[in-house]
């Protein structure tokens, strides 16, 4: 474990903040599945490199309007498929296309390794407020939640369209906490630490194996900033 903060001023933290894919359960592994289907379904217009570069490229234009989430990622796999073919893909190809994105509105929100242990630990110990800070579609991630069996051990689930610092600073509000008492726990350098640590709170990286390009960002330093290299060292780290 790697910590580059002063870990005594942990003691005024009165809320645990968590993130949700791939944070509580997988789910970019699901998304990089589809996306190799996608290219195989694509393979007879261009090579899979050139198809998934091209499904970025439809993404990252589209997020001002579409967002995050499942829905959003459908219609850009549509509107990149008919591009990219010159609109020779047919209905069947488009049929199947819809059939992988409901694939991914089902996935099962299993818990990661020791994600459930570890709740359960920090509910019944009753010392720190715990609730969901996450992006993506309202039902989508409100399923994923149930699916999951998790929801009984937050206190407040927050679903935002984008993860920013004014997000941030107004979960904070609801919450009635300063945001130097709030510890931030997610997987994404970019999404998850940084806007808490631009509030003023702290946050807690655990990375995943995978991460989506958008997601990605350089590694940086900050001192309220924890490094965890698994969720169940969390009570630990809270501890010392």
């Amino acid at each position: 474990m790697r910590i580059f903060a002063a870990v005594e001023k942990l003691k005024d933290i009165k809320a645990v903040v968590f993130d949700a894919d791939d944070t509580l359960w997988d789910c970019q592994t699901f998304f990089d599945d589809v996306e190799r289907e996608y290219c195989r379904l694509l393979a007879p217009f261009a090579p899979a490199a050139e198809v998934s570069a091209a499904l970025f490229r439809t993404e990252e234009a589209n997020m001002p309007l579409l967002g995050y989430g499942c829905k959003a990622f459908v219609l850009s796999l549509i509107e990149s498929a008919v591009s990219l073919s010159g609109g020779r893909v047919d209905g069947r190809a488009i049929g199947e296309l819809l059939r992988l994105g409901k694939r991914l509105l089902e996935l099962p929100a299993t818990p990661l390794p020791g994600v459930e242990e570890t709740l359960a630990r920090l509910y019944e110990e009753g010392r720190y407020r715990l609730a969901v800070f996450t992006k993506g579609e309202l039902l989508d991630q409100q399923n994923k939640l149930r699916r999951s069996r998790l929801e009984k051990y937050f206190q407040h689930v927050e679903i935002v369209s984008d993860k920013t610092e004014r997000a941030f600073l107004s979960l904070c509000r609801r919450l009635r906490l300063a945001p130097g008492s709030v510890l931030m726990v997610g997987n994404s350098l970019k999404s998850d630490a940084a806007p808490a640590l631009a509030a003023g709170a702290w946050a807690a990286h655990i990375p995943f194996h995978a991460t989506w390009q958008l997601e990605r960002t350089a590694d940086f330093d900050h001192p309220r900033l924890l490094r965890l290299g698994s969720f169940g060292e969390l009570p630990g780290l809270l501890r010392d």
